[in-house]
């Protein structure tokens, strides 16, 4: 059974923190084909699709774009950059174990979401918990009154990839009500080591977002709406098999559509339509979904006045009618 947190003490109902987390880097796009099943009982990250060779060269203003994100000093390694991130794979298709229903897991990621906001957390951070839950899922079976140990595990693996300042063991077993112990998370951290092979880096859609957005010139209102949709795709089991950078490429292209009308496109253009027209009803249908039980956190925490409402405006522009596609 899951525990939601709360300012008043960890183990009691979830409140909205007062606490802002950290602002969300951002991320690109990168075409792949279907992966085959991985094999069972592999030890590590499988590896996804490839992207067709076009898309490695480097598009045009992808200097001045990482300039505007703060990395002027990386101009010389521009392509090498584009390389590393937009065309990062994706995990194979693979079905979860059956132990684990996608309802099970949304809760879960759904639970981490607020113990990530709860704690302040990067928004890397975030996106690197969910990939090693996803990919260790896919790797082995996970009996489900372990599923939420496993969650925090893998947060607690990302935090020490992307934070600066990690959070106590302990504390992280608070937030959990005692559900486990401290030994039990360090040995779950040590499970989780071993079955991935200590492959943990994973370029993640939001530094993708961001370099989509810099060369699309998108505006703040768009990166705002393209983030809340990207991160709605964290509660979907499916997304596990997109590339970071279509997954950015579709959130980006759905939030254009929207606040600048049906014929806006992003330029350049590194998927075609075709490439992105799965996605983008995926996004839709969770942002029209709602406060539902168990996906409840991403709504509650864009309806923020901080965050300008993202996630009720969002509802309404997918409600009015529409030209193109949804």
């Amino acid at each position: 059974m899951l525990v939601r947190c709360s300012r008043q003490g960890p183990a009691s109902g979830l409140g909205p923190p007062s606490r802002r987390p950290h602002p969300s880097p951002l991320q690109s796009p990168a075409a792949a084909s279907p992966a085959p099943p991985s094999a069972p009982g592999s030890d590590s990250i499988p590896e996804g699709t490839s992207v067709s060779p076009g898309r490695r060269e480097r598009p045009p203003g992808l200097a001045e774009a990482l300039s505007a994100l703060g990395l002027e000093g990386e101009r010389e390694y521009a392509g090498d950059i584009f390389a590393e991130v937009m065309v990062c794979r994706a995990l194979p298709w693979s079905a979860l174990p059956r132990t684990v229903t996608p309802e099970m897991r949304a809760l879960v990621v759904d639970w981490l979401i607020q113990v990530h906001e709860y704690l302040g957390l990067a928004g890397d951070t975030l996106y690197l918990a969910v990939h090693l839950l996803d990919a260790y899922l896919r790797a082995r079976r996970v009996r489900l009154h372990r599923l939420q140990l496993l969650g925090v595990a893998c947060l607690f693996v990302a935090c020490k990839m992307e934070e600066c300042v990690l959070p106590e063991s302990a504390s992280l077993c608070l937030l959990g009500a005692g559900s486990f112990s401290r030994a039990e998370l360090l040995r779950a951290e040590r499970r989780i080591l071993s079955r991935l092979d200590f492959r943990l880096h994973h370029p993640g859609p939001l530094l993708c977002l961001g370099l989509l957005a810099a060369l699309a010139g998108s505006s703040p209102q768009v990166m705002l709406l393209a983030t809340y949709f990207l991160e709605l795709s964290l509660l979907e089991a499916e997304a596990a098999g997109w590339e970071p950078g279509r997954r950015a490429a579709a959130a980006l292209s759905l939030a254009h559509r929207l606040l600048d009308g049906a014929g806006s496109g992003l330029e350049p253009s590194l998927y075609s339509p075709a490439e992105l027209r799965p996605l983008e009803p995926c996004m839709a249908r969770a942002a029209l979904r709602g406060p539902a039980p168990g996906r409840a956190a991403i709504f509650l925490k864009y309806a923020r006045p901080q965050r300008q409402g993202t996630s009720l405006a969002a509802a309404r522009l997918l409600r009015r009618p529409q030209t193109g596609p949804p």
